[in-house]
């Protein structure tokens, strides 16, 4: 997989901090590339489990992906405190996933107050680093003010 290309902000540390500390992030091996205001590139590895036939992601953890670094991007665009989540989603397969990793590029479509529009290219990579363009993912993603601390 790919080493990181960026140091993070604090930002954009904590985004991945955020992000990193789910539990479906860490059942899919999720790691950062990239994180950036407005975009993001996440990776996860072609696991035998996340598999429906040997070597071939099932559509699911390809969406998964897809997701995570649509929702991140728009996530980096939020002032501090603030949290967003998928409200819609939606990802269209036009080649196999497989590989020896999943890398998806996220970026910010729209960024509004309440939504943002966001979406993902995603790409199955070989071994000798070929990426063949696989799926893109198109979402919408809610964003939530921090909530007062009640006494």
């Amino acid at each position: 997989m790919t080493e990181p290309t960026t140091h993070p902000t604090p930002s954009t540390q904590a985004l991945q901090n955020a992000v990193l500390a789910m539990p479906m992030a860490r059942t899919l091996g999720l790691r950062f590339v990239r994180a950036e205001p407005g975009a993001t590139e996440l990776e996860m590895p072609i696991a035998d489990a996340l598999c429906f036939q040997p070597g071939q992601l099932q559509a699911t953890a390809v969406f998964a992906l897809g997701d995570f670094a649509a929702v991140s991007a728009a996530g980096s665009l939020l002032p501090a405190g603030w949290a967003n989540a998928t409200v819609d989603g939606s990802v269209k397969l036009f080649a196999p996933a497989r590989g020896t990793h999943l890398r998806a590029r996220g970026r910010v479509v729209d960024a509004g107050r309440v939504l943002s529009i966001c979406a993902a290219d995603l790409f199955a990579v070989a071994e000798d680093g070929h990426e063949t363009h696989c799926a893109t993912w198109l979402g919408t993603a809610r964003n939530l003010e921090p909530r007062p601390v009640r006494a």
